[in-house]
């Protein structure tokens, strides 16, 4: 069965005008979706009601991927999700018990279990999450503990970077993958210690990621693309690099701007200024 990739959102660390911030919903047998942060779960019930996902996957706990567990947590356990069947949650190491921590600060501690199955990955060990074969990859984006996600159903490869600086491991997250997501947040590398890539670094972390086609675009909001259509950014079932990047002197070769998420028909060529 093809994997169909839906860019719920691709905002930064701030919310994008009308915007929101990461989340990815991975289909085939199961649905399974990738980060979870603010506006995530808004764009979901625009099209579910409330979302019907087989698992929710977590790359590290900066609020902009995982903030919208809050919202879920408390629609799920008193308003519209109540009876839609709990989803598996799967956190990095120490996630069940930094989430339970943060539970108990904001009331919702106790409600978790009756809306997620929790459970935590491992480094580098496969799980299995709403059909897909998962593996987690440790990635460096400052002092976080941070990992990107290999999601494959033994015919389609998916490759997430979540957050990331520049780091090794990447050519290996990339490794024969049909689709790379990642991020390319920067225009200019950070001076000091690092947690985001340009697109430039993207593409040469990811080395062994040796598409003859690549895609620089941004997805706009509910963007499908099929592991196996043929675009015209892709040609055949080579694979495709997706960099969900900001506007920069590339911006003319995107369809959509992540900082502004306008069509580019829509808005100018010049970049958007530093304080983006």
């Amino acid at each position: 069965m093809p994997v169909k990739l839906i860019v719920v959102g691709c905002s930064p660390a701030w919310p994008n005008p009308g915007g929101a911030q990461s989340g990815y919903l991975v289909e085939g047998d199961g649905r399974l979706l990738l980060d979870c942060g603010p506006g995530v779960l808004a764009r979901l019930r625009a099209t579910d009601g409330w979302p019907r996902v087989d698992a929710v996957a977590i790359t590290h706990f900066h609020l902009d991927h995982w903030g919208d567990l809050v919202p879920w947590i408390f629609g799920a356990a008193f308003g519209p999700g109540r009876e839609v069947p709990k989803p598996e949650l799967w956190l990095p190491p120490g996630g069940n018990e930094r989430l339970r921590a943060y539970g108990g600060q904001m009331a919702f501690a106790d409600r978790i279990d009756g809306v997620f199955d929790v459970r935590e990955y491992e480094e580098g060990k496969p799980f299995r999450a709403a059909g897909f074969d998962v593996v987690a990859l440790r990635l460096d984006h400052y002092s976080e503990l941070t990992f990107g996600l290999r999601v494959t159903n033994h015919r389609s490869t998916l490759a997430y970077s979540g957050d990331t600086g520049p780091s090794p491991q990447l050519a290996e997250l990339a490794r024969d993958a049909d689709v790379f997501l990642c991020e390319a947040t920067l225009r200019e590398p950070e001076p000091a210690e690092r947690g985001h890539l340009t697109e430039d670094e993207a593409h040469t972390g990811s080395s062994s990621f040796t598409a003859p086609t690549s895609c620089r675009s941004t997805r706009p909001p509910s963007a499908r693309l099929t592991a196996t259509s043929s675009r015209s950014d892709r040609v055949g079932t080579r694979p495709s690099l997706l960099t969900v990047s900001a506007c920069s002197r590339r911006h003319q070769a995107r369809p959509w701007c992540r900082v502004c998420e306008r069509p580019r028909t829509e808005h100018p060529r010049e970049r958007h200024g530093r304080d983006r």
